[in-house]
């Protein structure tokens, strides 16, 4: 059974992707992982993940900011909050490795790769239970999730032409400001 992805690459051909279901990881340490390497080079982006590993940069928190401490190291990102998700950035960076290995087999330049789709969902929680004062018995969930990501090779950007001739645009306000300068109604 084929895997669907929630996005299909522009250009199938020079795109290579990677995904896993049901993984018993905590959802929002594995989407802020993710989400902090989109956009970056593969290669970059798995030196990152071995950084984070051994603590010498941060996963910054952005968006499940809870309880979350504050370090030195997300000022780098621009945010006060980060953590080190080791078991989610182990799994973001073997992921990222797997597509390494699909682009060697698709015969994809690694140099060219950048992490253009990441999405991280909630999957089924893992239902357990404990067992509570007085013969009561409560919920044990655990929050796991589904993750995808894709590769592409990056296009060389091309300039747009400064057109010479144009003047500035200006402003409604700019334009009556100028009127009253020159003192024309």
């Amino acid at each position: 059974m084929t895997k669907k992805y929630a996005r299909e690459p522009a250009v199938p051909a020079k795109a290579v992707k990677a995904q896993g279901s049901d993984l018993r990881i905590h959802f929002k340490n594995t989407f802020e992982t993710a989400r902090a390497i989109k956009g970056l080079g593969l290669k970059v982006a798995i030196k990152y993940m071995k950084d984070v590993l051994a603590h010498k940069r941060c996963v910054p928190f952005t968006r499940f900011r809870g309880h979350t401490g504050r370090t030195g190291q997300a000022k780098e990102f621009g945010f006060t909050q980060g953590r080190w998700p080791e078991k989610s950035v182990k799994l973001v960076l073997s992921l990222l490795q797997n597509i390494q290995s699909n682009a060697a087999v698709k015969g994809l330049e690694e140099d060219k790769l950048v992490v253009s789709h990441v999405q991280v969902n909630r999957a089924q929680k893992g239902r357990r239970r404990t067992y509570r004062a007085h013969g009561r018995i409560g919920p044990y969930l655990s929050s796991n999730c589904h993750i995808e990501l894709f590769c592409t090779t990056q296009e060389t950007d091309v300039k747009k032409e400064a057109n010479k001739n144009a003047a500035p645009r200006l402003s409604k306000k700019q334009i009556a400001k100028t009127r009253l300068r020159t003192g024309e109604h």
